[in-house]
């Protein structure tokens, strides 16, 4: 069932929101909440590294035309949350820096999204023209089955 096509903006948003929905699931989640904490953090680092591929492959090369500063810095954030999901997965869920952890990584993701959807993001879609939007968006869209097929398969 072919779907229509989506711009890569729009794609990058509907990701954005993904993950702050799973960011709040797992706000909502008893201290006691151990297995289902861990399984919350590994669906969250997959969204993350997927989208953080999607991004640094297709969206900032083109981005970078337009904002290299902007781009430079997105790609430290990236660095950070990178850090921080390496090392989560190496603390138990049941202490307390796990959920201090997860809570920086939180932030971390928000003021990153924050800062593309208010300033990246406007400044892109004025100078890109929409079919080439539509082009990465279809680029990013078979990457992302691509990263989602082999993470199943390593899974």
């Amino acid at each position: 069932m072919p779907e229509k096509t989506m711009d890569a903006i729009k794609l990058l948003e509907q990701d954005h929101k993904k993950v702050k929905g799973l960011f709040k699931e797992f706000e909502g989640m008893s201290d006691r909440a151990h297995v289902r904490k861990m399984d919350m953090y590994r669906t969250i680092r997959m969204e993350l590294e997927i989208h953080t591929k999607l991004e640094e492959e297709i969206f900032y090369p083109e981005a970078k035309k337009v904002d290299e500063e902007m781009i430079a810095e997105a790609l430290q954030e990236h660095h950070v949350v990178d850090v921080l999901l390496e090392e989560l997965g190496r603390i138990d869920p049941g202490q307390d820096e796990f959920d201090a952890k997860m809570t920086v990584l939180q932030e971390n993701v928000e003021h990153h999204v924050e800062e593309e959807e208010k300033e990246l993001f406007p400044k892109v879609e004025k100078k890109l023209k929409g079919d080439m939007l539509s082009t990465l968006g279809e680029r990013m869209m078979r990457r992302k089955e691509e990263l989602m097929r082999a993470h199943d398969r390593a899974a």
